[in-house]
């Protein structure tokens, strides 16, 4: 287990029949890492802001903010996954 990983700035947006999502959530558990998990079916604000910032309502969509406040978004659970995995080697 990583030194106290800080997902602080995290959230993940996906929906629970998507298995991009699934991939992606299942690797948050193995890593032990606690994001925000936001679902898009569930809650219309959070895919509003999905397309509003992407331009598209493909998820999973990893939201990361960091510590300036900067906002970048990642699709893609591949590179999600590689990204988390990254941040626990740290």
């Amino acid at each position: 287990m990583g030194m106290n990983v800080s997902t602080q700035g995290l959230s993940l947006y996906h929906y629970e029949g998507c298995p991009f999502c699934a991939r992606v959530r299942s690797a948050l558990e193995n890593l032990g890492l606690d994001v925000e998990l936001r679902d898009i079916e569930l809650d219309a604000g959070h895919r509003e802001a999905l397309i509003t910032a992407t331009n598209r309502r493909t998820v999973p969509c990893l939201r990361i903010e960091d510590n300036s406040g900067k906002v970048s978004w990642m699709h893609e659970s591949a590179d999600i996954v590689d990204y988390l995995e990254k941040l626990t080697e740290a």
